[in-house]
Order: structure tokens, then C-alpha cells, then sequence
């Protein structure tokens, strides 16, 4: 102890409980409640992330962890080239403006509000260089050769394209944000397909076609060879600095999983590999930090829209997911529900009996029958808490009803009946201020919005476009509504709600209808639902823009769910279709990302 004070300049703290937020790395405390000294450490590990929008490989990538730019990209083996762009924010993909020119396999770099495309292919080699601003591409001038695979690092102001397939696979363009001009050659040539980093004057490649180790750093005017990486590969990505660059995945003829840190002189193999093992990935090409990292799309061998989080830090991240939770007592689908994650209420349905009136109660642990409603309904409107809810409206008869119940936690009673009679609506709010949204009349979709006081209906403000199987979360004065089908198709719209109108906002990335939801009006999430089939994809809102959140497990559709949670950080799905008419007893559970502090106990061995 004396050794270390010397040496830290001060003495080792006693505490009663872990540091939760330690001042460096490699601080040492002793706890006395566990009578142990801790200490906090770096790990380095990849994590599952939210999936991207779409499904293919050989997209580029420009950004940070937290604000990454992804663009372009193939499917098909190849035979059908992209040029959607997705923005990542360090929780979701949401969709951005498309590239002028779909093409795969093309040199990126830059930051997300100034991302960087050359070149590529599309039916043949391309030369198209196109700049982004943060929502559009615009072209630029052409780089001299048409080529893919090329080996790319910089910004989108002073960026460097190195090696490709075609010949001479040792050239190397310099670019200043308008002109092209010739920079050092590689000594080995070779197509490179993305593995590079670095900056301009301080650039790194590594691997390469076919499943090559070599490693070259660049100064901004020659590269010089540099220890080989310990994993020769091709068509894996880099990211990162010079001095601490990132290289992950890739063929070597094998998928691999493998991961590799450079300090400026050697690679170092790391103990974080990859979820799954893949090649033609898309990365941030970050080249400030090579403590994080993003991968998304590629082949696992089939193409995928799957990605993980690479994290080196003094915290550990948990990356957010849906659990399995108990089962229902009885499978339904068309069920409606509200309350949160550990006081939940699930009400009506229909199964291969047909329209039930089964109320269920859940504890965080276990579903416990609950009072039945006065009478079957499928697909209501609900909202409030487990002990103060409201049902309104459903099924039967094919036309809807007005029919409203509440519920106090024991037992049923009836309220004031809508002013209009419909089924396939939503519900929002609490027990005593209610939201009615929408739904179908037996005839058509419809705009109509009630509110409830706990005794009578009385019409609010109406939707801005006729629609049932809508989806929503928040109060009566501040809600999201999003989605559902207006006819004649599913619909990506959100509008905000001030208790008297409603205003257009961000749209959802994928339309979809008769999901589960939750949240409020600035932190809502939606899940599941019937994009055509049943979906698995799950998104989340802050008030402005949606992204992709991490997705169920099992696809469904009219599902119950848990609307009056706090936020878009936790979930709960229950019952649904498939199977139809049967429905199921499924229960899902979101816990979004946490972070906690790296502690482990110092001990003498």
C-alpha cells in the first residue's frame, strides 16, 4: 500500500460499496462490506446491436459508433445492387436519402454529415464519386479509374483510394474534395475491398484478396510495410487510427470471427470476436477511435441485415434484447393490453373458440387469471394501468361496437359508451383520460378520435388519414400514433397529438400494422406486427425520428402489449398470431442496452 501511494500519489480508499464511477482506469478501492480490494479494467467485447434496415453486403460505411453513415451495397449473389443509405445513432438505423448510383464494393470514408462513395460495381466497374451532407448525395468529379474493392481511409475533404481489381492493383488516388490526383503506390498490390483506415497522412491497410496478411502504412506520400496481421483475410473492415487501428471478420477462406488491435507497430489478436463470423460487412470507418466500432450487412454465408457493436472500456455494455417470459394461461391472438413490464393486463381475444372474454394479470414473474370482461371482444381499444383500465370497442359484430369497461384491478364494470361503434382501433392514455384512435367501421377505415373522462366519450381532434390496426403510446393531451393500414396499404406515417390536433413527425422506417407499442409521446417503441407477414422487427422513437431496435424473437401479429411503460427501454408482448385462428401464449420482454462499470476483484493469483 505505501508502494502504491508513492507511486499514484495517493492512498487506497476504504468504501462500503463499488466505485460506481471511478475517476481512471485502474483505480483500487477497498470494499469492506466484501472485504476485497477491486479495481476497475478495460474489456474489450462485440455485442449484438439493433439490425439494420435492409438485408445485403459489400455496402460502404463512413461515421462514428454513435453516428455512422451506411450506403449501397448487393444482394442476390451479387445480381441486384443497392443504393439505400441508413444512419445509425448508436441505438438504431433509421433511413437517409439514396445515392445517386447503386453500386457494391465501393471506397468509403468520412463522417456521417460528410460521407464519401467512389467508385464500385453496378454491371461493370464504376468511377462515380458522390459526397453526403447528412441527408443527400451529390456527384462529384470521377476518380481516373473505374475500379472497385478499393482500399479506402480520410475524410471526405483529403481521402486516399488504394489498390482494387483492376489493374494496376498497386494505384493510389489522393482526393481534396474536388480533384484527384496520384499518390504513393502499394508494394503489394492487391484488392483491398475496404480494409483500410486511418487518415490521409497517417493511413493503414491490412489483408486483402486473396486472404492476404500484409500490412502497409501510409504517410501521405509512400507506403512502407509494416508487421503482418496474425489472420490473413479478405473482405472484412477496418476502422480506427493509425496508431490504434481495428480490423474484424472477413474469409480466410473461412467466414472468421477473429478480431485484431494494431498499436502503430504490431497486430494483437483480441479476445473480443465476433457474434457470428462474417465477410463483406459494412463498418464506420471511424479514424479518431479504435475503442468502437460498427458492423452491420454481409454474408454469414447468406446475406444478412444482423449487427454488432465492438466496445474497449472501463464499462461493460449490455446490449439491449427481448427475453422469453411466462406464457399466458390461454393462447389468443387479437388481444389488447396495457399496464407495464411488471403490472400487466391482457383482455379479450379470439382463439379456435372464437371472441374470448379471458382477463389476465401479470406480475414481472407469472400470468394469473384475472375477472373476465362482461362480454368477448377482439381487437379493443385499451389503456391506463393493471388496477385502473379502460376496454373499448372491438369485435363483435363485424361492425364494431361502442361498448366501454372498466377495470379496477378486481373487478369489471361498464362506462360510457363511444360515439362511434368500430373495431381495430387504439387505445391510449389512462383511466380517467382515455384515447380512442381510429379503427374500421365495418365499411371503411376511419379518422375518428374520442377522449374519455371516465364517464363519457366526447370527439377530439381527428387523425389525419383514415386508420385501423394503428398503433400509439402516450396520454391523452400527448400522443404518438404511427403506423397501421390505411387503406389500400400498410402506412409509415406518425403524427404527435396535443389533445386537440395532430401534426406530422418523423416517419417510421418500415410500415407496419397491428403491432404491439409502448411508451410515451417521446419515447415510444413499437414491435412486431404485420409488414406483410408477420415481423420479428421491433423500432423505437424519441420524439422526432424512429430507428431500428432489436428484434423479437419469434414474429407476430395482434399481440397484447404493455402500453403504459415509461418509456422505449422496456416492452412486453404477449399472445398473437401465428398460429391463426388459434393465436399463442407467448410472452416476450424487452430490457433496453445498460452500462455498468468493468469492476473485478484484485486477487494474489
Amino acid at each position: 500500500m505505501t508502494t502504491y501511494r508513492k507511486i499514484h500519489g495517493r492512498a487506497i480508499k476504504s468504501v462500503s460499496t463499488n466505485l460506481s464511477a471511478p475517476s481512471a482506469e485502474g483505480q483500487i478501492w477497498f470494499n469492506t462490506t466484501d472485504n476485497k480490494f477491486k479495481s476497475v479494467v478495460v474489456g474489450a467485447a462485440w455485442a449484438s446491436a439493433s439490425p439494420g434496415i435492409y438485408t445485403k453486403n459489400t455496402a460502404g460505411g463512413a461515421g462514428t459508433t454513435t453516428a455512422a453513415v451506411v450506403y449501397g451495397g448487393a444482394s442476390s449473389g451479387g445480381t441486384v445492387f443497392h443504393n439505400e443509405t441508413v444512419e445509425y445513432n448508436g441505438l438504431g438505423f433509421s433511413i437517409s436519402g439514396n445515392l445517386g448510383t447503386a453500386r457494391q464494393d465501393m471506397g468509403s470514408c468520412g463522417t456521417q454529415t460528410a460521407a464519401l462513395a467512389v467508385g464500385g460495381e453496378a454491371s461493370g466497374n464504376k468511377a462515380n464519386v458522390e459526397h453526403y451532407d447528412g441527408s443527400t448525395w451529390s456527384e462529384q468529379t470521377d476518380i481516373p479509374t473505374s475500379d472497385r474493392g478499393w482500399g479506402s481511409f480520410g475524410i471526405q475533404t483529403a481521402a486516399v483510394m488504394v489498390g482494387g481489381i483492376a489493374s494496376p492493383t498497386a494505384k493510389c488516388f489522393e482526393y481534396n474534395g474536388s480533384s484527384w490526383t496520384s499518390g504513393g503506390s502499394l508494394n503489394d498490390g492487391r484488392r483491398l475491398s475496404g480494409m483500410g483506415c486511418g487518415t490521409e497522412t497517417a493511413g493503414l491497410v491490412a489483408g486483402g484478396d486473396p486472404n492476404s496478411n500484409k500490412t502497409e502504412t501510409y504517410n501521405g506520400t509512400a507506403f512502407a510495410t509494416a508487421n503482418t496481421l496474425n489472420t490473413g483475410r479478405q473482405q472484412g473492415k477496418m476502422s480506427g487510427p493509425q496508431t490504434l487501428g481495428l480490423c474484424w471478420g472477413g474469409e480466410t477462406p473461412s467466414l472468421t470471427t477473429a478480431t485484431e488491435s494494431f498499436d502503430g507497430t504490431s497486430w494483437t489478436t483480441s479476445p473480443a470476436t465476433l457474434g457470428t463470423a462474417v465477410k463483406n460487412n459494412a463498418g464506420n470507418k471511424d479514424n479518431t477511435s479504435g475503442t468502437s466500432a460498427l458492423s452491420v450487412y454481409g454474408n454469414t454465408p447468406s446475406d444478412t441485415s444482423a449487427a454488432e457493436e465492438y466496445n474497449a472500456s472501463i464499462n461493460v455494455v449490455t446490449a439491449g434484447a427481448w427475453a422469453s417470459g411466462p406464457t399466458l394461461n390461454v393462447a389468443r391472438g387479437e388481444l389488447m393490453g396495457t399496464g407495464t413490464v411488471d403490472a400487466a393486463l391482457a383482455v379479450g381475444g379470439y382463439n379456435a373458440t372464437g371472441t374470448i372474454a379471458n382477463a389476465e394479470e401479470y406480475n414481472g414473474s407469472s400470468w394469473s387469471n384475472a375477472t373476465a370482461m362482461p362480454a368477448e371482444k377482439h381487437k379493443p381499444a385499451t389503456g391506463g394501468i393493471q388496477t385502473a383500465s379502460f376496454v373499448a370497442g372491438g369485435y363483435p359484430p363485424n361492425a364494431g361496437n361502442a361498448n366501454t369497461y372498466e377495470y379496477d384491478g378486481t373487478n369489471w364494470t361498464s362506462g360510457g359508451a363511444m360515439g362511434t361503434a368500430r373495431r381495430a382501433l387504439r387505445g391510449a392514455g389512462t383511466l380517467p383520460a382515455g384515447l380512442a384512435l381510429g379503427g374500421y367501421n365495418g365499411t371503411a377505415a376511419i379518422t375518428n378520435v374520442e377522449e374519455y373522462d371516465g364517464t363519457n366519450w366526447a370527439n377530439g381532434g381527428a387523425l389525419p388519414t383514415a386508420t385501423y390496426n394503428i398503433g400509439a403510446a402516450g396520454t391523452q393531451t400527448a400522443t404518438v400514433a404511427f403506423g397501421g393500414y390505411a387503406p389500400p396499404a400498410t402506412t409509415k406515417n406518425a403524427f404527435h397529438y396535443d389533445g386537440s390536433s395532430w401534426t406530422a413527425t418523423g416517419s417510421m422506417n418500415t410500415g407496419t400494422n397491428q403491432m404491439g407499442c409502448g411508451g410515451i409521446q417521446t419515447s415510444a417503441l413499437s414491435f412486431g406486427g404485420n409488414t406483410g407477414s408477420a415481423s420479428t422487427g421491433s423500432e423505437a422513437y424519441n420524439g422526432t425520428s424512429w430507428v431500428t431496435s432489436p428484434s423479437l424473437a419469434t414474429a407476430r401479429l395482434a399481440m397484447g402489449s404493455a402500453q403504459a411503460t415509461p418509456s422505449n427501454a422496456t416492452g412486453l408482448s404477449f399472445g398473437g398470431n401465428p398460429p391463426s385462428p388459434a393465436g399463442t401464449n407467448a410472452t416476450e420482454q424487452f430490457t433496453g442496452e445498460t452500462t455498468a462499470v468493468n469492476v473485478k476483484t484484485i486477487t494474489s493469483s
